[in-house]
């Protein structure tokens, strides 16, 4: 689902309710700019997953407000660069945190371990990233490139769960 309207924003997050967890991811462009240029925002839990585009002029105050909530978990896959990126764009700075890659880390995956390796690791299927690198501010986007960004946050709740549980019978969760 690609969102451009704030009404199917509001939508989306009524929708999603207010699960244990979402999983998150920006694409963005930093080539040409001093600070990288926030151009695609997906969401993700379960059977909802929607590719939100801050370029096309709605608000985006629905969805700050969501990530705010502190009940719920905001799940990433090397997280520093949206953290900056939501940070610089909105002064938000997303509490509780999962970092995925880290997580990966401490079950033993080894450092900065890709989010395709653990795609791949718990569910079996290679992501085709032949879109990773693309100027995401280009208007309209085709439809392989919006694929290509959901599937950044359709698979890691899985990874998410995963690790989750690992980290708790390592009795490393704190």
């Amino acid at each position: 689902m690609l969102i451009q309207t704030t009404s199917d924003l509001v939508k989306f997050i009524k929708d999603i309710g207010t699960p244990q967890y979402v999983a998150v991811d920006t694409e963005f462009i930093s080539e040409k700019t001093y600070y990288p240029q926030l151009c695609l925002i997906q969401v993700a839990y379960g059977d909802h997953a929607a590719v939100i585009d801050p370029l096309s002029g709605l608000d985006l105050e629905p969805l700050i407000t969501f990530l705010k909530h502190p009940q719920i978990v905001k799940v990433f896959h090397a997280a520093e660069q949206d953290l900056l990126i939501l940070w610089n764009n909105f002064e938000l700075s997303p509490a509780p945190v999962f970092d995925t890659q880290i997580a990966a880390m401490v079950c033993g995956f080894g450092d900065q371990v890709s989010y395709g390796h653990l795609v791949n690791a718990f569910t079996s299927t290679k992501l085709d990233k032949s879109s990773q690198i693309q100027d995401w501010s280009k208007r309209p986007l085709l439809e392989r490139h919006i694929e290509y960004a959901i599937a950044d946050v359709t698979n890691l709740g899985i990874v998410y769960e995963r690790l989750r549980e690992d980290i708790q019978k390592r009795g490393r969760a704190s």
